[in-house]
């Protein structure tokens, strides 16, 4: 048999689908899942825009698109930065398959294999393993749920760059956390890659959902054009996920060519999906602003329950759909199968992310679990029923210990 790669081997599991199969054996069985594990929300994609695309399919054939995307598209995606005080013409952007192509493309173009790329964990699975097919190393500065997973200071930052440093990169809001740094903390982070001569890599997918606070993009900064790249989707602020759009976003020419490149490797983004896409930017704000009314509801609902629950911790998430627990249980991974394979309660049970996966330190996120609240409130509501149960009779049931002694133990 010929054997398989040391890459393909070695490569990242995905913390919040791995545990797919033993979900699916479970439904077989008879048993309701409650997914949380995964940001695939139940609100509907705005009609207006698939009635676009059931249009578009009267067609006797789907071209390619041009390697960047449509340029309509392009052209009125323009407009939609400007509300947030972006500055771009629509050669500033490339349309991408998902924010994932946008984050694997921005590594291959700004980074070398061996080069360093700072990043605050707990950070977005995803990370983890496109930096491994970069050839690309994470310089990891760990925030902890004591601190409801705080931006790291300069200072923090600084002590980790070296001459291998080549970028720093956020996520904001913040996905699996739901931090959402203000203003200030971005124009110190500019400070720092000017400073350095470093590449500033900002996930804004969830910059619609922003709930105690206005958003500030990293695009709004001022002389850093040559440091931001920033990666966009429309999969959440428009429940779009299967449509596989997003968007590079960077005013540096020279990242631009090379991120250019691998697009038309690739050939084009999505047809249909950028039709969906473009549809969307005529969305009235009411849409947007009915689905952030939601989400604040069903995160209040679930910090509710969980704060009740004896030896839980979480902190009130400020963006995103997202947030951490941390649980009393020995293993997050042997928890989350567990739910899965010998639980359920009232015939149901549901499937969380275990927070490992969420961290480059070995050792970490071993008590904590990424919930997502995509799901209506009724179903929340099982699903909490559910976690409180099994909290309660889990055998590998373990006092919490702070994240701090977690990191210390991980070292030996």
């Amino acid at each position: 048999m010929p054997v398989i790669s040391r890459r393909g081997k070695d490569a990242y599991t995905s913390p919040i689908r791995h545990l797919g199969p033993y979900a699916d054996e479970a439904k077989r069985k008879g048993k309701h899942v409650y997914h949380l594990n995964i940001g695939n929300p139940d609100i509907h994609t705005p009609a207006s825009a698939l009635a676009k695309v059931r249009e578009a399919t009267k067609t006797n054939m789907v071209p390619y698109s041009p390697s960047k995307g449509f340029t309509s598209y392009r052209k009125k995606l323009v407009g939609y930065y400007k509300k947030f005080g972006a500055d771009l013409t629509y050669e500033d952007i490339i349309i991408t398959n998902g924010a994932s192509e946008g984050i694997l493309f921005s590594m291959f173009s700004c980074l070398d294999a061996g080069d360093e790329i700072i990043i605050p964990e707990p950070f977005y699975a995803i990370y983890n393993a496109f930096s491994y097919v970069s050839g690309v190393k994470i310089v990891a500065i760990t925030s902890t749920i004591e601190t409801a997973y705080a931006l790291p200071s300069p200072q923090e930052f600084e002590q980790y760059i070296t001459p291998r440093t080549k970028a720093l990169f956020i996520c904001n809001p913040n996905n699996p956390t739901g931090c959402v740094y203000s203003r200030k903390e971005l124009e110190q982070l500019g400070e720092i890659v000017k400073k350095h001569d470093l590449f500033l890599f900002v996930d804004e997918v969830y910059r619609e959902f922003s709930y105690e606070e206005e958003f500030f993009s990293v695009l709004r900064l001022k002389d850093l054009d040559d440091h931001v790249v920033v990666i966009d989707s429309i999969s959440k602020r428009f429940s779009a996920c299967g449509a596989r759009v997003g968007a590079l976003i960077s005013k540096n020419p020279h990242v631009l060519e090379n991120v250019n490149k691998y697009a038309e490797f690739r050939l084009s983004p999505p047809h249909f999906g950028q039709i969906l896409a473009e549809a969307t930017l005529d969305v009235p704000p009411s849409y947007i602003e009915s689905v952030k009314e939601e989400y604040v509801r069903r995160r209040d609902y679930l910090i509710g329950r969980l704060s009740k629950m004896d030896n839980v911790i979480c902190k009130k998430p400020k963006g995103a759909f997202y947030f951490l627990a941390k649980l009393p249980i020995d293993d997050s991974v042997k928890f989350c199968k567990w739910l899965l394979t010998d639980f359920e309660y009232k015939g149901s049970t549901l499937m969380l992310a275990p927070a490992s996966g969420f961290y480059a330190t070995p050792g970490l996120g071993k008590q904590e679990v990424r919930l997502a609240y995509v799901l209506k409130e009724e179903d929340l509501k099982g699903a909490m029923d559910c976690l409180e149960v099994a909290i309660k009779v889990y055998p590998g049931k373990t006092p919490i210990i702070s994240n701090e002694k977690a990191q210390k133990i991980s070292l030996y």
